[in-house]
């Protein structure tokens, strides 16, 4: 009996439970680096899932300020096992270099589509006024307001509308656009 029908499923569970994994670093990241609330039941569920590799890593690379340098090399590690092993189950060999590319454009991805994300829902919600207090819009709200205080140091409200979503979407938007084909045509090369 032929099991080469089994590759795909296979290929989507491995890709998925990688992917959650490296979504849940990428989230621990980005609340410590923008000083979200730790205790927000949120962040407590992603340091509990993180934390045991992390303090493995933690062991031997050491924080660059207010950079976990940590986290973003277990992320860029799960990303390159997970894309390994992806690619092993489709019959595809791929070097330590186009592994290493490939995992960084993927996280690189994953950041912009997180932000992007992130300031959309954050605006959807602000169409319904004050809701009440919320463990995930109050992380939502400490993750996009740096981006959002930014934009609006920019441009200011007009007539009374704050276009600060709208600028960090076309900004995040044109950062993907510049950032990600160049990495993508590295890929290329190095097949």
């Amino acid at each position: 009996m032929d099991l080469g029908y089994l590759v795909n499923p296979t290929v989507f569970v491995v890709d998925t439970l990688f992917s959650l994994y490296v979504f849940a670093i990428m989230l621990r990241f980005l609340f410590q680096w923008v000083e979200a609330d730790f205790y927000n039941p949120i962040s407590q569920a992603l340091v509990k899932i993180t934390h045991p590799p992390l303090r493995v890593l933690r062991r031997f690379i050491p924080s660059l300020g207010r950079i976990d340098t940590s986290s973003l090399v277990l992320m860029l590690i799960v990303q390159m096992l997970g894309g390994y092993l992806v690619f092993l189950l489709q019959g595809v060999s791929a070097s330590l270099a186009v592994l290493s590319v490939w995992a960084l454009s993927q996280l690189l991805e994953l950041f912009f589509n997180v932000m992007t994300f992130s300031i959309i829902i954050r605006a959807l919600l602000s169409w319904f006024g004050s809701m009440s207090y919320n463990p995930a819009s109050s992380l939502l709200y400490s993750l996009t307001e740096p981006t959002m205080r930014t934009c609006r140091k920019l441009i200011g409200p007009i007539a009374g509308i704050d276009l600060s979503p709208l600028i960090a979407l076309i900004a995040l938007q044109v950062g993907k656009m510049v950032i990600l084909p160049p990495l993508q045509q590295t890929i290329a090369l190095l097949s």
